[in-house]
């Protein structure tokens, strides 16, 4: 599970900035119309990415008797998540598309073994569950004029709780925490996607023209890893019969 954390727009390099009123409107929402579809794209990478590694009983084979290989992709996927968030400020905004768009990929080759474990009708339905519950939020978060900062943290120190919590259940091997877990893990992705896109859209109207693009990068990120983090909670949960 990763979640990026949006603090203010200087630790990204963005300074706050005063747009003119009249086309502040078309540029947020057009920040945010690249943010979705970088991020719909990086979700279709990954999808193909997944498919095509299932579908290949070479690879399965392989990455099923090579454990090394499993810790490599998951420290590929933390360092590539760092690189682009800690280091958006230094890297040009098409190389932090093209590691947002790596790191689809290798995110794909990890999600592959969920064919291995439930049926292809059911991750056809909870995709298109977590679709839905995604927009919902995404949808809420954009256009709400509560503030839900305040709910960050809280959403933050949840979030710790339930790394942890799955890292003690991996020794514990308890279904009832595993279902804590899984609910608990719903309910944080659903708050967080709508705290995450009002963030993405705060920092839109502070951010100048020519850092827009890797903001809608590490936008796309964030709500990447919203989508996923919520797709494998409602699987565990919805998944029903498995292979």
């Amino acid at each position: 599970m990763y979640q990026n954390n949006y603090e203010s727009p200087d630790r990204y390099g963005y300074q706050s900035s005063a747009p003119d009123p009249r086309t502040l409107t078309n540029t947020v929402s057009g920040t945010m119309k690249r943010v979705y579809f970088k991020m719909t794209l990086g979700l279709i990478v990954s999808a193909l990415a997944a498919l095509y590694c299932a579908t290949s009983t070479a690879f399965m084979q392989y990455y099923l008797t090579h454990s090394w290989l499993m810790w490599v992709l998951i420290i590929a996927e933390f360092g590539l998540v760092f690189s682009i968030s800690g280091g958006i400020r230094r890297m040009s905004s098409s190389m932090a598309t093209l590691l947002f768009y790596v790191f689809a990929v290798v995110n794909g080759l990890m999600l592959s073994t969920i064919f291995l474990v439930y049926s292809p009708s059911a991750i056809v339905k909870t995709f298109f569950i977590t679709a839905g519950t995604f927009g919902a939020m995404s949808v809420y978060g954009y256009f709400t004029s509560t503030d839900l900062s305040k709910f960050g943290s809280f959403l933050f120190m949840a979030l710790i709780g339930l790394v942890i919590a799955s890292l003690v259940n991996i020794f514990l091997h308890s279904s009832t925490l595993d279902w804590i877990i899984s609910i608990a893990g719903v309910f944080i992705f659903v708050g967080l996607t709508a705290w995450d896109t009002q963030q993405i859209k705060t920092m839109a109207m502070m951010t100048p023209g020519e850092n827009l693009g890797r903001l809608s990068t590490l936008g796309a990120l964030t709500l990447y890893l919203d989508f996923i983090n919520l797709f494998i909670f409602l699987l565990r949960i919805f998944g029903g019969n498995r292979d």
